[in-house]
């Protein structure tokens, strides 16, 4: 018998419905580790970040932690700034991981949500891989219906995301969101029954 869960890691382009995805496992009592809101705390008020930030990108922080725009403007202006900012996130993100893990050991699934599972190496450290995919015409409509999102800025994270086929083609599950609610509940149900049934093995 294993001693830790079978891990899950979720992922997907932006604008494809990860986090509905997401909130679906964690609905049906699956843990759920959000490295976003993870990096979100770190940024945010007296977070663990907020310091090294600063140091790396002056004038990008205040009490009230990372100022997210300013900050987007000094990594989308220096060519080298996104590897230096990640370098500062992604050890602080993986100790949070690590204890999210070890406080859900007993657990039979738990789900890793990290928006850049392949192109930041994690799908090195999960079990398998599901994708969330819809339609690119849907996906494109979602995002520039957020505030603040301009065509220039979607070209720009979509250039930083391996494409969405590539995605699907390295995935052991692929979980559709273009269709409705109730067809993607479906597929999560049938991902979680595949794998906690697994746990242990």
């Amino acid at each position: 018998m294993s001693d830790r869960p079978v891990t899950l890691g979720l992922t997907g382009s932006i604008g494809m419905g990860k986090s509905t995805v997401a909130a679906m496992f964690a609905e049906s009592g699956v843990p759920v580790f959000d490295a976003d809101a993870e990096v979100h705390r770190l940024q945010g008020p007296d977070g663990e970040a907020v310091a090294a930030i600063e140091a790396e990108f002056p004038d990008t922080t205040s009490e009230l932690g990372v100022n997210r725009t300013l900050l987007r403007e000094a990594v989308m202006a220096d060519p080298t700034a996104f590897a230096r900012l990640e370098a500062i996130l992604h050890p602080a993100v993986a100790d949070k991981r690590e204890a999210f893990l070890q406080a859900n050991r007993d657990a039979p699934l738990v789900v890793l949500d990290i928006p850049l599972l392949f192109e930041a190496g994690g799908w090195r450290h999960v079990d398998k891989i599901a994708v969330v995919s819809a339609p690119a015409e849907v996906q494109r409509e979602r995002v520039l219906a957020r505030p603040g999102m301009t065509e220039a800025r979607f070209e720009a994270i979509l250039a930083r995301q391996l494409p969405d086929s590539e995605k699907r083609d390295r995935a052991d599950f692929v979980i559709p969101t273009g269709g409705t609610i109730g067809e993607t509940r479906a597929v999560v149900r049938n991902v979680i029954a595949c794998l906690a049934g697994r746990a242990g093995g």
